[in-house]
C-alpha cells in the first residue's frame, strides 16, 4: 500500500498511519529524512534564569554531564521520566533580541518571538519592509519537508490579531510568529484547533462542504465509512486493528473540538471573550488539543515539521489551573522577591506539565518499528532569560527525543559564558542532515 493512501469522502480526506502493508513501498519510495522536528517557544524566560533561581537550580542543575539532579522545584522536574532523551543546555545567549540602537530600548517583548528560531535581529519598522531571518524550522521544511503534504505546520495558543504596530515602532509580524520562510516572510500561526483539524482532515473538500459537515454535527469519519470498510477487508488483522485505534483517536479529538464549540456557543459568559468558538477557555484543554493534533499530523505523515508558540509576549492572561491567579506577564516581573519568583515558578511548572503530556503522547504512538518520540527532535526554549529585567542572557534551552538516533540525551551541557544559542541550533541543524557553517549569530558548533 502506498504511504499516501487516503480515505476520501465529500469534504473529507483522511490520511492513514503507518501500516505493515505500507512498509515495502515506504522503504522504496521514501528513503529521505523522516525525523520530525518540533520547535516550542516559551515566552518570558524561566524563574531558574534569575539570580536567586539559578542559585536554587530551578533550571540549570548544579552539575554538568550525566549525573545531574533535578531538584523538586526545578521547572523541568516533570520531564524527569524522559531524562534519558533530554539534553539540558544552559548559559547560552540570544543577543540578537537585544536592543541595537537607543530607539529599540525597552522593546524586548516585541522582538523576542521573531528572534527565537532565526537568531537574527528584527528590523525596527511598522511598514511592509519587515526583515529578520529564516527560522530553523523552515530550513528543515525547505530541505526535508517537501516530501509531506504540508511542508510545515505553525501553531499557537494566544491571539495574534492586534493589527498595526505592537509597540516601539515594531510590526506585529515580529510578535505574532516564530516561523520565517525567509527574512521577509513570517508565517501565520494557527490558534484554533478546528482550523488545524480541518487543515489535516478536511483538505478533500471545499469550505462550503466542511461547513455543512459541521452544521450537521457529523463526524468526518461518517463521510469515509465506505472507504474504511473496503480497505479493512484487504488488510491483515494487525493493520485492521491499527486502523480502528487510529480512527478512534481521530474521532475523540473531533468530539472534543465539537464539545468546545458547543460550550462556547451556548451564550454563557466566557473566560476568553472574543476567542473563536473552537478555542477552549482552559489553557490545559487548549494545549492538549494542539499537542494531540500534532501527534496525528506526524502519525499520518501529513507534516514532519511543527513550530508551536505557547504564549504571546506580555500576555496578562491568568492560569488558575496552575494554582496561581496572577497574570502571566505580571508574575514574570517578580522584582527579585523570593516569594514572587516562587509564584512565577508555580505557573511555569504548570505550563511545562503540558509538554510532559506531549512527550507521553509521542511515546505512546507507535510508528513502524519505534515510537514518535524516538523519531522526533523537540527543541523547547525561550529567547528571554530573566523576564524581570527583559534580558536575553543565560536563556533556557532543552532538546528532547531520539531524532532517529542522532540525539542522545541524559546530560546537562553548560556553555561557556557568552556562547550564542545559535551555536546549539547550528549543531542541531547539522545533526538533522544540514551542512551549514553558520546560523544566525553563531560562532561555531556547541558540543552536545
Amino acid at each position: 500500500m502506498n504511504r499516501r493512501t487516503f480515505l476520501r469522502g465529500a469534504g473529507a480526506s483522511v490520511a492513514l498511519p503507518m501500516l505493515d502493508a505500507m512498509l515495502p513501498a515506504f522503504a522504496a519510495s521514501d528513503s529521505g529524512q523522516r525525523t520530525r522536528l518540533i520547535c516550542i517557544e516559551e515566552v518570558h524566560g524561566l524563574p531558574g534564569c534569575t539570580k536567586w533561581g539559578s542559585e536554587q537550580n530551578l533550571f540549570a542543575p548544579a552539575t554538568t554531564g550525566r549525573d545531574f539532579v533535578l531538584v523538586p522545584d526545578n521547572t523541568l522536574k516533570v520531564l524527569e521520566p524522559w531524562r534519558d532523551s533530554m539534553t539540558i543546555i544552559s548559559n547560552t545567549d540570544v543577543r540578537m533580541a537585544e536592543a541595537a540602537q537607543p530607539s529599540e530600548v525597552g522593546a524586548d517583548h516585541f522582538r523576542s518571538a521573531a528572534t527565537f528560531l532565526t537568531q537574527a535581529h528584527p528590523k525596527q519598522t511598522q511598514a511592509s519592509d519587515i526583515h529578520c531571518g529564516t527560522s530553523m524550522d523552515q530550513l528543515q521544511a525547505q530541505k526535508f519537508g517537501q516530501q509531506s503534504l504540508l511542508p510545515s505546520l505553525q501553531l499557537g495558543i494566544e491571539p495574534t490579531d492586534k493589527g498595526g504596530g505592537c509597540g516601539y515602532n515594531y510590526s506585529c509580524a515580529y510578535t505574532d510568529s516564530i516561523s520565517w520562510a525567509s527574512p521577509t516572510e513570517p508565517l501565520p500561526m494557527i490558534r484554533n484547533p478546528r482550523t488545524a483539524f480541518d487543515m489535516l482532515f478536511g483538505a478533500g473538500g471545499t469550505e462550503k462542504e466542511r461547513g455543512m459537515r459541521r452544521r450537521m454535527h457529523a463526524s468526518i469519519l461518517d463521510w469515509v465509512v465506505a472507504d474504511v470498510a473496503a480497505m479493512k477487508g484487504e488488510l491483515g488483522t494487525a493493520d485492521a486493528g491499527r486502523i480502528d485505534h487510529f480512527l478512534d483517536s481521530v474521532r475523540e479529538i473531533e468530539r472534543r473540538i465539537q464539545l468546545v464549540e458547543q460550550r462556547n456557543s451556548s451564550g454563557e459568559e466566557r473566560e476568553l471573550p472574543g476567542a473563536p468558538p473552537g478555542v477552549p477557555d482552559s489553557f490545559s484543554e487548549h494545549m492538549q488539543l494542539m499537542y494531540d493534533l500534532q501527534v496525528l499530523a506526524f502519525q499520518t505523515d501529513m507534516t514532519r515539521v511543527v513550530s508551536f508558540k505557547t504564549g504571546r509576549d506580555a500576555s496578562n492572561r491568568s492560569l488558575p489551573e496552575s494554582g496561581s491567579d496572577k497574570g502571566f506577564h505580571p508574575s514574570s516581573h517578580h522584582g527579585d522577591k523570593v516569594e514572587a519568583i516562587q509564584e512565577f515558578n508555580t505557573i511555569c511548572k504548570y505550563r511545562m506539565s503540558q509538554t510532559a503530556y506531549f512527550l507521553q503522547q509521542l511515546e505512546n504512538t507507535v510508528d513502524g518499528e519505534s515510537n514518535l518520540l524516538d523519531q522526533s527532535m523537540i527543541i523547547w526554549g525561550s529567547p528571554m532569560g530573566d523576564p524581570n529585567v527583559h534580558n536575553h542572557r543565560r536563556c533556557p534551552l532543552v532538546v528532547l527525543g531520539g531524532a532517529n538516533g542522532v540525539h542522545h540525551g541524559g546530560a546537562h551541557v553548560k556553555a561557556a559564558d557568552g556562547t550564542p544559542m545559535a551555536n546549539a541550533m547550528l549543531t542541531l541543524l547539522n545533526r538533522l542532515g544540514h551542512e551549514m557553517e553558520s546560523f544566525g549569530d553563531s560562532t561555531g558548533e556547541l558540543t552536545i
